[in-house]
């Protein structure tokens, strides 16, 4: 467990790409500069449609579960002042703009936010 709050999205993220062998073996053999970089996030156009169409189905269901969260905080904050960059930054693992389907940017954004973590 990495402590993340986005840790089982994260974790499902890994496994999936892992399903595909070219991508697969692109992680394998990248080193960690490679990784932080994004330069493997590039490698995500080649990955098979099975595993894209997966991964925009974990980005959904990480999107409605994020969208319940800030729900449920804002309902239990009621008008005592919400700390709106605070909610924004629950996002900072995905592409919010594009809520449909995953993209480069998301593994970019998904690697950025566990590097940040662990500087």
């Amino acid at each position: 467990d990495t402590g993340l709050y986005y840790d089982e999205y994260l974790r499902q993220v890994i496994d999936v790409l892992e399903t595909d062998k070219h991508f697969r073996e692109k992680l394998q053999t990248a080193d960690i500069e490679e990784i932080k970089s994004g330069k493997l996030s590039r490698e995500l156009d080649l990955v098979s449609h099975h595993v894209r169409t997966r991964l925009d189905e974990l980005k959904r269901q990480e999107v409605a579960r994020l969208r319940m969260l800030i729900k449920a905080k804002m309902d239990s904050v009621q008008d005592t002042g919400i700390d709106h960059q605070a909610l924004l930054k629950q996002f900072e693992h995905l592409n919010h703009q594009n809520p449909d389907t995953f993209e480069p940017k998301d593994l970019d954004m998904l690697i950025k936010a566990v590097s940040a973590r662990y500087k």
